[in-house]
């Protein structure tokens, strides 16, 4: 059998520092093309500059800190037109500062913490490892772990922040137990969080789309979009497909392959498994109810607080609160509840006692902090995309290329909504830039290609954000499964660019044919028999 340490994947110490030596040296020559010959940055290509660095280095280097944060003085320094002091202000102050200061951001930070708390409550009082036991008596082998961590994903569809931290929370013991590697459990939870949301009527997301379609009936666009959103049921397709086929290919082979032989993390246990076993008693024995009763506090807890945002209490419909509910207040208040009722529950029944129930606050805060600081990072990071103009730039083009293409506009709109998300790392962004353009361009002209053309928007956009390291759906899908983020990125960028080369393809059918039935088909083909060339090369390989 291979040793495990001989087949952990690493970055050469050299390329390390080359790649950061050329990030140093091209700042300086942008330096002088900046501050000596005046040349202009803003709403130009030059605005993509600091995403593409820190995405860039964040994937050679292996280390997702450091590229972050030089992304993040590469913006500054652009914005400060390299002006050292300036630098400096735009860097703190009005960067990670300001960003810190946004009342949303601090109440996603806040939701995370609260469900830090939350696991290890449950972890402490047992729930987790009897939730565990129970599964494993009823779920299957690998498969039926696998699939079951994909309906589970699927029945949460209110929000998708909500989804990567509760399935991840619920399924990681079942996960572990079968030898599914966190890399493998991460990928599930990112695919079935922004694609399941983005074709659920009733979300966070549908409310989000709806409201930049002007002068429509937004809900009912959405609704008539979901047909045509390929991405998304295709990615749903792919994990049925990965699990029943039995295949993995790329990266995630490898994190497979050593979690069959007891190595979850590929990169070493250590970090993660302190981080998951602080203020965890192995020894006590819990019940599920100890699991599932706190779950559903947090679901009910959670539903409740973004409709009563939403104005659901004051008159409004189910659907209309959702429209215009704020997931930021909305998940603060719900799980504060569910925490609150989730203490007294093990109060009464005597699980932990008030001083332990105490001790889970600073491990949750704890648990959480490096998926607090890369969010950080990332928003920051966009912010400084923002102030450089690089959405008014994409949108320029996109609106200059829109005349004299139409039944090849859906799949370059799938394309231009990729790189934009993934370079911004948000698919809300990207909706408010692109779909306003769809609609201006294509709403006197032909509706049913508007509708397509919105659909490959939101496909894209939630394409862009599934393959990008700064998104905060990839971030918290790696909190939730307790991987290490780039181990998750680079083990599910071959699986989402395999989709989105299917959907490409498949965008192009729809805009000939405009028929949603025809296209998912030829889709669904097309995905099925790509699979099944990918499991013949990977069974020569290992021949």
């Amino acid at each position: 059998m291979t040793s495990l340490e001989s087949i952990k994947p690493g970055t050469p110490k050299r390329l390390t520092i080359l790649s950061q030596i050329a990030v140093v040296l091209f700042l300086v020559w942008l330096g002088y093309a900046v501050g000596i010959n005046h040349m202009p940055v803003k709403n130009t290509i030059w605005a993509l500059t600091p995403p593409i660095i820190a995405i860039s280095l964040a994937l050679i280097t292996k280390e997702v800190y450091s590229s972050l944060f030089l992304g993040i003085l590469t913006g500054a320094m652009l914005n400060a037109d390299f002006h050292p002091v300036e630098g400096l202000n735009q860097l703190f102050p009005n960067g990670i500062m300001a960003v810190l200061a946004d009342k949303w951001n601090v109440g996603i930070l806040v939701f995370l913490v609260i469900l830090g708390t939350m696991v290890q409550l449950m972890n402490r009082a047992g729930g987790s490892a009897a939730f565990g036991e129970w599964a494993s008596g009823r779920i299957k082998g690998r498969s039926g772990a696998q699939l079951s961590t994909m309906l589970l994903g699927c029945l949460i569809f209110i929000d998708d922040y909500f989804n990567c931290l509760t399935v991840g929370s619920v399924m990681r013991p079942v996960t572990d137990k079968h030898k599914i590697s966190r890399a493998k459990l991460a990928y599930l939870i990112d695919s079935t969080a922004a694609p399941i949301c983005i074709i659920a009527p009733i979300s966070s997301w549908a409310a989000a789309v709806s409201g930049f379609v002007k002068g429509e009936n937004g809900i009912s666009i959405f609704v008539q979009s979901i047909p045509f959103n390929f991405y998304a049921l295709l990615t749903l397709l792919m994990m049925v497909f990965l699990i029943f086929l039995k295949v993995d290919f790329g990266p995630m082979l490898l994190h497979e392959n050593n979690a069959r032989q007891g190595d979850l993390f590929t990169t070493g246990k250590s970090k993660q498994t302190i981080s998951e076993g602080q203020g965890q008693d192995v020894r006590r024995v819990g019940r599920v109810s100890d699991l599932v009763i706190p779950v559903v506090f947090l679901i009910v807890g959670c539903v409740v607080g973004m409709i009563y945002t939403g104005g659901f209490f004051a008159g409004k419909s189910f659907v209309d609160a959702f429209a215009a509910s704020d997931a930021s207040v909305g998940l603060v208040m719900g799980s504060s509840v569910a925490l609150v009722m989730t203490i007294a529950y093990y109060l009464m029944r005597q699980s932990l006692s008030f001083s332990e129930c105490m001790d889970c606050l600073p491990e949750g805060f704890k648990q959480m902090v490096p998926a607090m600081l890369i969010l950080a990072f990332a928003w920051t990071l966009k912010s400084m995309t923002d102030s450089l103009g690089a959405a008014t730039y994409v949108g320029s083009l996109m609106a200059n290329s829109a005349d004299g293409l139409m039944a090849f506009l859906p799949a370059i709109i799938f394309v231009v909504a990729i790189g934009l998300a993934f370079a911004s790392g948000t698919s809300w962004g990207t909706f408010g830039i692109l779909i306003p353009i769809v609609v201006s361009c294509l709403q006197s002209v032909d509706l049913q290609l508007m509708i397509i053309s919105i659909s490959a928007c939101m496909a894209g956009a939630v394409c862009g954000d599934h393959c990008s390291p700064i998104s905060d759906t990839t971030i918290m899908s790696s909190a939730g499964a307790q991987c290490e983020h780039l181990n998750h990125v680079t083990t599910q960028l071959p699986y989402a660019l395999t989709v989105a080369s299917v959907s490409f393809l498949t965008f192009l059918v729809a805009g000939f044919t405009k028929s949603a039935l025809i296209s998912l088909v030829f889709g669904i083909v097309a995905l099925f028999l790509l699979l099944i060339v990918i499991r013949h090369r990977v069974k020569n390989k290992k021949s």
